[in-house]
């Protein structure tokens, strides 16, 4: 994150110095790097939105299963205090 900013201040920076050509083509890249830049974070949010999903999922998965341990295990202890 710090070198895109860095590179955003060094773009601008460029933009103040040129001529008018030059200005059109670099404001044209500056735009393209936006996009990128945005396609780049919604990427990494949907990966982590798919990771986030994924873990709870196996969590409540985990979960259940631990459930399902402590029922058998309480009625094992059910029988054996009847005896």
């Amino acid at each position: 994150m710090k070198k895109a900013i860095l590179g955003l201040a060094f773009v601008a920076a460029v933009l103040v110095s040129c001529d008018g050509k030059k200005k059109d083509e670099l404001e044209n890249k500056v735009d393209s790097l936006e996009v990128k830049t945005e396609e780049v974070i919604d990427t990494a949010a949907a990966k982590l939105d798919k990771a986030v999903d994924s873990t709870q999922a196996k969590a409540g998965e985990a979960l259940e299963k631990g459930a399902e341990k402590l029922d058998a295990a309480a009625e094992k202890l059910k029988e054996a205090s009847k005896k």
